[in-house]
Order: C-alpha cells, then structure tokens, then sequence
C-alpha cells in the first residue's frame, strides 16, 4: 500500500546530479529504481517541476515509469478544480498529456466539476476530502445547516454516492486526521484512499491502518514523500530511500 511522492527540490537534489542535463529525472529515476519493490504507487507533485520550470523533467519522469514499471500506478498530484472547458483540458493535461493514471483534483466548485476527469473511464480521480495540513479544518471541519455534517463529511458521502457513478473516484484524507480518517471510512467503505502525512507531516501509521482498512485488509495508498526521498544525502540517497521504503512497507505487511 505505499506510494513514494515524487517531490523533489533542485536545492536538495544530490550535488553530483547537478552535472546531469535533467537533475530532477536523475533523482527521480534513482529513487524509483531504488523504492520499486516496495511500493504500489508513485506521485509526482505538479508544482514542484512546474515552480522550477522543469515540466520535461516531469514528462521525462513518468515516460520512464510507464516503460520501466508498468504495473506501478502513477498518480499526478496536481488538485486541479475548475469549470466546463478549463476542466476538461486539465483532465486531458493529466491523463492525455502526462499519462498518469491518476489525478487529484479540488471538490469545491461542485460535481459537474469532477465529470470531465470521470469520463476517462479507464482512469482515477482523486478528490481532496480531508487534507493532512494544520489548516484544512478552517473550511473542512466547518458544519453545513442542512445536514449538521462536517464539509468533510459532505464530500466523502457525495464521493460515495452520486459523484462516483462511473466507479472510478478515491479521496485524499490526511494521515495527520486518524479520528477524521476513520469516520471517511465510515462513510465511504469501498473507495480506495490516498492518505499522505505518513513521515514527515507526523501521521502515526498504526492509526492509519486501524482507521482506514478496508475490510479485505487494504483500501489505502500510504504515501510518503520527504521521509522516503530525502532518507539520505550524497551518493548514498537512493540506498537510504530504499531503506526507508523497505522499512514503511515491511511496518505495513506486520500489522
């Protein structure tokens, strides 16, 4: 169930690497050799390549997954949300453009929102629900009159229910959130959940599990961003990424 984030600053890449033509494609290609027998998924973070103007190294990134790795699942984390036409083309940017096989995406405007990524049929659509930061519970936690539940709880019901009516939605619930996790469990008991905040956010893996379990055992994606790529430093990172996936999987499988 571990997906490794594919999150990677040019500051932190290993100054040997520097000398590559696409550092980032080195770091990353390193990395997912290195994790690949530990993990069920990767997710690349669109704005860590688009914020330092390296979209190729990205492309680059998920080609070489696509060929190496096939079975892997590839999700682009890019939260896109928007309208009609703009949400269609994101939706073609991230399974036409970029192959992923999976995108996040932003609930906020509404259903019909979600439909142009929904109509990849053969593709996943992962909506945000309960976010792992400090300050999701600003909106998030908010309560609506009409129903005296949690927006949270709003978007994992409507997710459930008449927004997956091509069975092909997840939600984003926050590692950080266990007590949330579980009641999106609750009531969403069949969608698979990405669950980030595992390492460096502080979420408690042993929480997780218990909170959000399907009942065969899985239903989750655990990822792990900065505690699996940045184990290490220097030449050695990718051994110490290794080791680190190693050691979340193997936790995983013992519980």
């Amino acid at each position: 169930m571990l997906c490794v984030g594919l999150d990677p600053e040019l500051a932190r890449v290993p100054q040997h690497l520097h000398e590559e033509p696409q550092p980032l494609y080195a770091f990353n290609r390193a990395l997912i050799d290195a994790t690949a027998p530990y993990a069920c998924a990767f997710k690349p973070q669109f704005a860590h390549y688009a914020g330092q103007d390296r979209l190729d190294e990205l492309a680059a990134t998920i080609r070489y997954l696509r060929e190496a790795y096939p079975t892997k699942v590839i999700i682009l984390d890019a939260k896109r949300g928007d309208i009609g036409n703009t949400a269609r083309m994101y939706a073609k940017e991230a399974f036409e453009i970029y192959g992923a096989d999976a995108v996040t995406v932003n609930p906020y405007m509404g259903g019909d929102t979600l439909a142009p990524f929904t109509d990849y049929t053969d593709r996943g659509t992962i909506v945000l629900c309960r976010t792992s930061n400090t300050g999701s519970g600003e909106i998030q936690a908010l309560r609506t009159k009409e129903t005296n539940e949690a927006i949270y709880e709003t978007v994992a019901r409507l997710a459930a229910g008449p927004w997956n009516a091509r069975r092909n939605l997840a939600l984003v619930v926050g590692a950080t959130y266990p007590k949330e996790l579980a009641r999106v469990r609750e009531l969403a008991p069949d969608l698979p959940l990405l669950v980030p905040g595992v390492g460096a956010q502080g979420g408690d893996l042993d929480a997780v599990l218990a909170a959000g379990r399907t009942e065969d055992g899985y239903g989750l994606l655990i990822n792990s961003s900065r505690g699996i790529i940045y184990a290490g430093t220097g030449e050695g990172f990718a051994k110490a990424a290794a080791e680190a996936a190693k050691t979340l999987a193997v936790a995983m499988r013992k519980r």
